[in-house]
């Protein structure tokens, strides 16, 4: 299994950033993936979800600023964030298969190891 993310950077706050990832190594089209981050001092958490159906979730600390999509036919899942705030900041991770009968939103033991090397976005002025 190989998940690569691509697409993070440094930006003001209110900007726009769209995270990329390809993946490799599991039948994407029928697996549940989402999205974690992870900031400095706080837990792996949860900001995006969508079922091999099309079905997304989102927390509401992120709701109605990201949209998660994917693309079968290219094995690669997305993440559009805007209006970002300091808070976004944070390494993100695209992760997956997620067990689509358990939605964890705060991960044990944080989100490093478990997927690929994530992708840092920072937002401050």
């Amino acid at each position: 299994v190989e998940l690569v993310e691509s697409g993070g950077g440094s930006l003001e706050p209110g900007g726009s950033l769209t995270l990329s990832c390809t993946v490799s190594g599991f039948i994407f089209e029928a697996a549940d993936m989402g999205w974690y981050r992870q900031a400095p001092g706080n837990a792996c958490e949860l900001v995006s979800r969508i079922t091999r159906g099309g079905y997304t979730w989102y927390p509401d600390s992120v709701k109605g600023r990201f949209i998660i999509s994917r693309d079968n036919n290219q094995n690669a899942l997305s993440l559009r964030m805007s209006d970002l705030k300091p808070d976004d900041s944070a390494v993100y991770y695209c992760a997956g298969p997620l067990d689509p009968n358990a939605v964890q939103v705060r991960l044990k033991n944080g989100c490093q190891g478990r997927w690929g090397q994530g992708t840092q976005v920072t937002v401050s002025s």
